[in-house]
């Protein structure tokens, strides 16, 4: 049997022209190699499978060439095809991991200084230089730092945390990036029409989203689907062998859950309990795919962004006009919780049913703000102001006005100015307390939750609602009581005696505006809330996110 080489190795690029998805790195090299500006140590970083030692490979036949060509290896010669086999004795490769002991490195520093055995240039690669142990980054330290001139090191790693500062500070850094999933797509078909093997789109791009961003993987990936399939490889091919989630089938799903279609969604799940679906992997995609279909909504420049297939962005722009973005947020809190709660239950298929089947019936954000059956609020009564001559005033932020009338008093005819007919303090109690406030803020601000019950010569009685108990025993303790005192020993003079009292309101008593509201704010955010907790819509949330409601807010703009 002939010795077979695979196409990872035999694709393997050669020259800088050939990188893909690394153009950064490659423009920097060339600029470097015509500029005659290389550093003597390079530090090759990123995922596996992105080119790094294809790269130092490259670089080093430019470097040796005798037949380059503005840094252009020709690949022809004894000293490109040696390079490129692993055999030239001028351009020495270490695998880290393997030699990754002290004694390496002392041998590698003890022939450093030997002149090639021909060109002008000596190269040594090291790769996955982050196992390399620390007293071998020890011995390295000096010769990394002075190097002869003719000497250069080329470092590659997946883990660059890994090396010591005192390594990276000797080296220049170039950090490879994840080949974009177009780029790797359209490399894998020019292999497979060099292979000789007829690949649809649809299943080169699930091929090439199998490979992570990693050129090799994906190329090992196609090998295997070669193998599978022969000369005919097709989306469902590679579904079945790689054990993926059918696209086709996610997107259906994604279609059904955002138009609220029950009955086509349990279709697909009787499917599906049929299929050999992977519940994890699919609830995976489900969350890429939300959020991808997010990013469709914010943008419409989306295919600059999504490395997607023009045909998905398409189905994904269509799903996206039937949620709103609180939506897809909230749609993608509830496909994240179910992830967590996959590797809770026992069957994690019926897990995944009724995940998406809360996800479909779950409501949407547009019928929190137009409800459908709510009851219809009660509209507060307020006293409205009779139209007059009199010049416009900026009305103030619109607010719950609450007034109480005594029995005996009459209302104001409607054609006449508004009276404020509201129960009030005597005017000097009411000036006491604002003297007090700008004394003593806290004194002042704990009187004003009192009132002036009756007042007989110079015995006062006071009282505080039953609801506000807790300001009753403020005021009832004798630290306070004293500052009371002397506060209206300075203002109304000496000889004032005072009663503080507890008791509920009745119709004879007038309460100080701040109490009463403070009374109504109570009574009526009470009343609200009640409301709010027993709409459907409400009830509906609390049982999909298995939660309770810890804080009601107003989000109409003042």
């Amino acid at each position: 049997m002939s010795s077979y080489e695979v196409i990872a190795r035999r694709w393997r690029p050669q020259e800088f022209n050939a990188l893909i998805g690394q153009d950064h790195i490659r423009q920097t090299l060339l600029n470097a190699l015509r500029k005659d500006r290389l550093h003597h140590a390079l530090l090759f970083t990123g995922p596996r499978g992105t080119g790094k030692t294809s790269t130092a490979r490259i670089l080093a036949k430019a470097l040796r060439c005798p037949n380059a060509v503005d840094y252009t290896p020709c690949g022809k010669c004894p000293e490109c095809e040696d390079i490129q086999n692993g055999r030239s004795l001028n351009v020495i490769e270490i695998d880290g991991a393997s030699n990754n002991g002290v004694d390496a490195i002392r041998e590698l520093r003890d022939t450093v200084g030997y002149m090639p055995s021909s060109g002008t240039h000596k190269i040594y690669i090291i790769d996955e230089v982050h196992m390399l142990s620390q007293s071998a980054f020890n011995a390295l330290l000096k010769t990394l730092e002075e190097p002869p001139s003719h000497v250069f090191f080329i470092f590659a790693t997946t883990e660059v945390q890994k090396i010591p500062a005192t390594i990276l500070s000797r080296c220049q850094r170039f950090d490879f990036r994840k080949i974009p999933l177009k780029l790797v797509s359209e490399h894998l078909q020019r292999i497979a029409d060099a292979e000789n093997v007829h690949v649809s789109k649809e299943a080169l791009w699930l091929i090439a989203k199998q490979g992570g961003g990693s050129m090799r993987d994906a190329q090992s990936l196609l090998e295997q689907m070669i193998n599978f399939s022969g000369g005919e490889i097709h989306q469902q091919n590679v579904i079945d062998t790689l054990g993926l989630t059918d696209r086709g089938a996610l997107y259906q799903i994604w279609s059904a859950i955002a138009h609220k279609d029950l009955t086509a969604l349990k279709d697909f799940l009787l499917q599906f309990s049929q299929s050999h679906l992977e519940p994890r992997s699919f609830i995976e995609d489900l969350l890429e795919t939300i959020r991808n279909t997010l990013l469709v909504r914010l943008s419409p420049d989306s295919h600059h962004i999504l490395d997607l297939p023009e045909s998905e962005i398409e189905e994904l722009r269509q799903v996206s006009e039937k949620l709103t973005e609180e939506d897809l947020h909230w749609q993608f809190d509830m496909a994240l919780k179910g992830a967590q709660d996959l590797s809770k239950g026992s069957d994690a298929r019926l897990v995944l049913e009724m995940i998406l089947l809360r996800m479909a019936s779950s409501p949407r954000f547009a019928e929190f703000e137009n409800p459908v059956g709510a009851p219809e609020k009660t509209p507060v009564q307020t006293t409205k102001p009779a139209t007059t001559a009199t010049p416009k005033v900026k009305p103030a932020p619109a607010k719950t006005k609450i007034t109480v009338k005594p029995e005996s008093t009459p209302e104001a005819p409607q054609n006449e100015a508004p009276v404020d007919d509201s129960p009030k303090q005597p005017d000097h109690w009411r000036e006491f307390v604002e003297k007090v406030k700008n004394i003593n803020g806290l004194v002042g601000a704990q009187l004003e939750n009192c009132y002036l019950k009756k007042q007989e010569g110079k015995k006062l009685i006071l009282a505080v609602p039953s609801k506000l108990k807790f300001i009753f025993e403020k005021i009832s303790h004798p630290d306070f009581q004293k500052k009371l005192s002397n506060y209206l020993n300075t203002f109304w003079g000496p000889g004032y005696e005072f009663e503080i009292q507890l008791g509920d309101l009745d119709s004879s008593e007038a309460p100080t505006p701040k109490t009463l509201t403070a009374i109504s704010n109570e009574k009526q955010a009470a009343e609200e809330k009640e409301q709010i907790e027993n709409h459907p819509l409400v009830k509906s949330a609390k049982g999909i996110f298995n939660a309770e409601i810890k804080a009601i807010k107003d989000m109409k703009p003042n």
